[in-house]
C-alpha cells in the first residue's frame, strides 16, 4: 500500500512563492513517475506537471510553464513542486500522485496514476 503525504500549502500573496513536498512510502519510489494535479472549487481536477523516475524528463501544463518547477529526490522518496510568481488563479487543492505503472512516460491523465495524496490547500490572495 502506497501512502503519499503532501505538505507546504498555505496562504500567499500574488507574486509570491510556495514549495510543496510530497513524501511517498510503501513502494519502490524510484521507478515510477510522479505527478501534481490541482482542483479549484467547482472545477475538474487538472494536470499541473509530472516528472519521470530519474527526474530527467519533466512535463508541465501550459498554465504553469515557466513559473512552476517539479523535482524529486529518490533518496528521500520525495517529490517537490516549487511555485513562483503565484496568481490568484493558482488557488486550489494540490495533489501529488504516483504513476500507475513502472517506467511509463509521458503521463498526464488521471488514469496514468494509481495512488493519490490527500491534498494540500494553496490560496493566493490578490
Amino acid at each position: 500500500q502506497v501512502r503519499l503525504v503532501e505538505s507546504g500549502g498555505g496562504l500567499v500573496q500574488a507574486g509570491g512563492s510556495l514549495r510543496l513536498s510530497c513524501a511517498a512510502s510503501g513502494r519502490t519510489f524510484g521507478s515510477y513517475c510522479m505527478g501534481w494535479f490541482r482542483q479549484a472549487p467547482e472545477t475538474e481536477r487538472e494536470f499541473v506537471g509530472s516528472i519521470n523516475w530519474t527526474g530527467s524528463r519533466i512535463d508541465y501544463a501550459d498554465s504553469v510553464k515557466g513559473r512552476f518547477t517539479i523535482s524529486r529526490d529518490n533518496a528521500k522518496n520525495t517529490v517537490y513542486l516549487q511555485m513562483n510568481s503565484l496568481k490568484p488563479d493558482d488557488t486550489a487543492v494540490y495533489y501529488c500522485a504516483l504513476g500507475r505503472y513502472q517506467y511509463k512516460w509521458p503521463v498526464r491523465a488521471e488514469a496514468d496514476f494509481g495512488s493519490w495524496g490527500q491534498g494540500t490547500q494553496v490560496t493566493v490572495s490578490s
